[in-house]
């Protein structure tokens, strides 16, 4: 316990799964975070479940306007910025040639163009906070080994890593930490996507068996931890890295 103590946090798509489960833990370690969504209904109700050291923001990552009110608000309201989680995230998946550009480019601004609008309204906060901080990413192990008819998100978390690494560098000076995860398979409706593009609930079982040494999804609790860790000062002398946490997928 108290491994955040009085860090002050944004974590966007925090309404649900691993953002949700993050969140929570976040408020155990004695942060208070600021938790934007566009799922109204879900982020007000993890934040009233989360209690008083919680506060809902709902925002659409792709409008520039939203992010910076956001960051705005929500360094009011925790009276200054320690932290940004960035989570928020669509898959779409599909055969390339059949793919909808509209949808490429909705992937992209949620994926990897939010976490630059996030990420360019947080660091003049986090930097006058002036004992440095952190910027937590998510991509993907997507964003590391590509996966056929997932170009698009697959592109998208392969951004996220690249943009992790310069932003780390650029950010070094001021004692701001960037990283990222890279989570494989978890049990958690957003992955419905690619479920369905491998054929079904039951090729995906197969897919796992065949790829995962350990033999199965992650739960959504199983990967808030590192959320935690990279946020916290026990990683302050890891930056610029993009960690997989996918059952041996990778190995």
């Amino acid at each position: 316990m108290g491994r955040l103590e009085g860090k002050r946090v944004i974590f966007t798509g925090a309404a649900q799964n691993i953002g949700k489960e993050a969140a929570r833990m976040f408020v155990a370690e004695g942060a208070r975070v600021v938790i934007g969504d566009v799922n109204a209904r879900d982020g007000a109700a993890t934040a009233e479940e989360l209690g008083p050291n919680v506060q809902f923001i709902q925002v659409d990552v792709t409008e520039e306007a939203q992010i910076s009110n956001m960051v705005a608000e929500g360094v009011e309201w925790l009276g200054g910025l320690d932290a940004l989680c960035q989570n928020a995230g669509l898959q779409k998946a599909g055969p390339t040639e059949d793919f909808e550009a509209s949808d490429w480019d909705r992937v992209f601004s949620i994926n990897i163009r939010a976490q630059f609008l996030g990420a360019k309204h947080a660091i003049p906060h986090i930097r006058a906070s002036g004992t440095g901080g952190a910027i937590v990413n998510m991509s993907s192990n997507a964003g590391r080994r590509g996966g056929a008819g997932l170009a698009a998100y697959c592109a998208s978390k392969g951004a996220v890593v690249s943009f992790t690494n310069a932003l780390a560098l650029e950010l070094a000076p001021d004692n701001i930490r960037v990283n990222a995860l890279c989570p494989g398979w978890v049990d958690t409706a957003f992955n419905a996507a690619a479920i369905a593009n491998l054929g079904g609930t039951a090729a995906q079982q197969d897919a796992i068996a065949a790829s995962v040494p350990l033999g199965r999804q992650a739960a959504p609790a199983e990967i808030a931890p590192l959320f935690v860790y990279l946020a916290s000062d026990e990683s302050s002398f890891m930056t610029g890295q993009s960690i997989l946490i996918d059952g041996g997928a990778h190995n």
